[in-house]
């Protein structure tokens, strides 16, 4: 492993910490441009995340260490979870480990953490948002399983690089069972990273929050890698949609050094704009679901994911067709 290939793999992880508060933030003014309001900053989540790492930590009397911990294995795992996925090129170190069933593991090690931190405390509403977050996941994961399942038998590879490099070399027709597993993927996204219609990451209401129930006892540098791992997970989940479904523009094993990276990280930022806005305008004209819906909602996506298997099945779908 030269050392050139190092820089390159740290590169495209410190793009990712970088431009992921970036990306909330993208987000955060194209809701308020289409909901007729006053955008706040580009940079705002930079300045958010600033003025946290500034203060000083506030923490209950009987926190226990995992209390204290989980933030870092919070923040890390999303950090690791950038690195493995092909966000700018698939010849990474890193990439060779990018399979996508892996990954849900990953993300479910995060929430794991996350719920036990916030259950350590022993307040309601910690309680409350840690039950909420693991009935999500155990919804959404068997959903997210299945558009994995799809995107095997498209390709015959649940590795992120062995998908990009395959789907971006066949030529482009329109498969309706690729389009079942877009539609629940994306409604496993909008799930998972606690955005509308399941959650509402704006409000503090008790009967709608799930991630900020969970937050509300953090403070200072805790809190502000916990807002800097969600959008990091926001950023990585963009990013397995844009391998799986979106390939076009990242660099492929084979391709020219600096340049071909240069323009793959150019391709990453506009498709992170399209997504953005597509976000906000899905979120500006979505409601919130009460909570008991979001079994209905999640079901739907499931049954969409795995109705994108039988149109395969049925229609003998071809990769190299």
């Amino acid at each position: 492993m030269s050392a050139l290939t190092l820089v390159r793999q740290l590169g495209e992880v410190v793009l990712a910490v970088a431009i992921a508060p970036l990306f909330m933030g993208w987000i955060a003014q194209c809701r308020a441009w289409l909901q007729n309001r006053t955008a706040p900053p580009l940079t705002q989540p930079y300045r958010m995340l600033r003025k946290l790492f500034r203060k000083d930590a506030a923490l209950a009397a009987d926190a226990s260490p995992l209390f204290r911990t989980a933030p870092y294995v919070l923040f890390g795992t999303m950090v690791l979870a950038a690195a493995i996925i092909p966000s700018i090129a698939t010849d990474l170190p890193f990439a060779r480990a990018a399979d996508a069933i892996a990954l849900i593991g990953l993300f479910a090690t995060a929430r794991v953490f996350m719920a036990l931190a916030a259950m350590d405390i022993g307040t309601a509403f910690g309680s409350l948002g840690a039950r909420r977050e693991m009935m999500i996941g155990f919804l959404a994961e068997p959903a997210f399983l299945m558009v994995l399942f799809n995107a095997f038998l498209l390709y015959g590879s649940t590795a992120l690089p062995s998908l990009v490099e395959a789907n971006a070399t066949r030529r482009f027709f329109i498969d309706p069972s690729v389009i079942f597993a877009e539609i629940a993927f994306i409604m496993v996204l909008l799930a998972e990273n606690a955005r509308i219609p399941i959650d509402n990451p704006a409000t503090h209401l008790e009967l709608t929050m799930i991630h900020e129930a969970m937050v509300l006892e953090y403070s200072a540098r805790h809190l502000a890698l916990i807002e800097w791992a969600a959008d990091l997970k926001l950023f990585n989940y963009a990013c397995i949609g844009f391998a799986l479904f979106l390939p076009w523009g990242i660099a492929v094993h084979g391709a020219d050094g600096g340049g071909a990276l240069l323009l793959a990280a150019a391709a990453l930022l506009v498709k992170l704009a399209f997504a953005g806005a597509s976000l906000a305008l899905i979120e500006s004209l979505s409601a919130k679901l009460r909570i008991f819906r979001a079994p209905e909602y999640l079901a739907m996506a499931f049954l969409l994911a795995v109705l994108g298997l039988l149109v395969h099945l049925l229609l003998g779908a071809n990769i190299h067709a």
